[in-house]
């Protein structure tokens, strides 16, 4: 699957300075397949340790974080001379070994200009933990996130609709019923699947049968991957907290007030219980947090309020998943309470694939607006509505106090723009 990632890897290949690329990510966003690819598109040789796969590659970095004494280590293990001019080295799951990621300081110094590439599922976590010398300033980090919409269109052959609806979004004009009403479709097809590769991957090879079993399993088996992470690697974190925070997300997404609430995660939680859990979670790339601004000004966030904010599932299709969603609620039931929760989480995730901050403001009352966008206009309102019932007192309000230069509502309506608002269809998010 075509992924954006890919202009990163290959901006730092044509980087004759580049530093070590540090990729980390949730569980299962693909991270091992796109870096495996790309070693073998654009290098003669690959050198890959596992940690996971094989523990004792530990033992190449014990006595020496010296480049030129672990590569020979390497040689002498793979019975190989290894041109490092045609070479790239890639440590994988390297949270595991700490002395490796000591290591990339001195990759990054040496003169013989050493092409290395390290990911792992949990970085985020080991890098705000770190025991050892963390290589700050010596690594390029970057993270790759689930596939998003327009990554989604590519995959399912939609290359010519993903750009027709890039013209549309930049030019506001309006697209035909037919295919207005068929990325409508495929936004809910991607809004029941998600992103994540391995589930994108079970609907393809069962013949984009949404009803196959191979999906809901590729879910579970995901989850059931986060469960083992929490309880193995949350160490001085007590590891049900953790998991107890993850499975009130769905509860959390369902009220009409999306703002956490502790008590849903436990009947007498509060912030000192449950802070160092939901930062895991944070860390892990598992979770985003959307924080709650006092006031629409820039930086946004001098005006946050650390007590008030909401947590979103990292890709939507486990959101559904956990919360027991049928497919029917997607498609076809307009009474569906959940779907406002959901659709919000899409705009997050959305959002998120883009590097912008998610950020949300109330009037202290029950006026919300879904999203505040630092845009180059300013700062942007952003409302998000699951269908095309647009009526929104919340962003007339914000409106009236603040006046910015337009507003944005992401609905199942048309593209447009009239009285100032930027109409968004659904399946155009990935376009803000």
């Amino acid at each position: 699957m075509k992924r954006k990632f890919e202009n990163t890897l290959l901006e730092w290949k044509n980087n004759n300075n580049a530093l070590p690329l540090m990729l980390i990510g949730a569980r299962q966003t693909g991270k091992t397949y796109i870096v495996e690819k790309f070693c073998n598109e654009n290098f003669e040789n690959t050198v890959q340790l596992n940690f996971l796969e094989e523990e004792n590659f530990k033992s190449f970095f014990e006595n020496s974080i010296n480049p030129e004494n672990i590569i020979s280590k390497i040689e002498i293990y793979l019975d190989t001379k290894i041109d490092t001019t045609k070479t790239v080295f890639f440590f994988d799951e390297i949270q595991i070994c700490e002395r490796a990621i000591s290591s990339l300081k001195f990759f990054a110094e040496s003169k013989n200009r050493y092409r290395v590439i390290v990911a792992g599922s949990l970085l985020g976590v080991k890098i705000n933990r770190f025991n050892a010398s963390f290589p700050v300033g010596k690594v390029q980090i970057e993270k790759l996130l689930p596939l998003n919409f327009e990554e989604f269109l590519w995959a399912n052959g939609n290359e010519m609709g993903a750009n027709a609806i890039k013209n549309s979004f930049e030019n506001n004009t309006q697209f035909d019923l037919a295919n207005h009403n068929k990325f409508l479709q495929l936004y809910k097809t991607y809004l029941y699947l998600g992103g994540m590769p391995a589930v994108l991957n079970a609907w393809f090879n069962n013949e984009k049968n949404i009803l196959s079993p191979a999906i809901n399993k590729e879910k579970q088996d995901i989850i059931t991957g986060y469960l083992a992470d929490m309880a193995k690697y949350s160490e001085n974190i007590n590891s049900l907290k953790i998991i107890k925070v993850f499975e009130s997300i769905h509860l959390q997404l369902a009220q009409r007030q999306t703002k956490f609430r502790y008590k849903l995660v436990e009947e007498k939680g509060n912030k000192e219980k449950f802070e160092t859990a939901i930062e895991w979670l944070l860390q892990a790339g598992i979770l985003y947090v959307c924080n709650r601004i006092e006031k629409p000004e820039k930086p946004l966030k001098s005006s946050a309020n650390e007590k008030a904010f909401k947590l979103y599932m990292g890709d939507t299709g486990l959101l559904i998943y956990q919360g027991g969603v049928k497919i029917y609620d997607i498609f076809e039931n307009p009474k569906f309470d959940f779907i406002g929760g959901i659709t919000e989480n899409f705009v997050a995730q959305q959002l998120t694939a883009q590097n912008k901050n998610l950020d949300y403001w109330t009037s202290g009352n029950d006026a919300e607006v879904d999203f505040i966008l630092n845009q180059e206009k300013g700062i942007i309102p952003c409302e998000v509505k699951a269908d095309k019932n647009t009526t929104s007192k919340s962003l007339s309000e914000y409106v009236k106090k603040y006046s910015p230069e337009y507003s944005i509502r992401i609905s199942t309506k048309n593209f447009g723009f009239e009285n100032k608002i930027k109409s968004i269809p659904l399946y155009a998010t990935h376009c803000l």
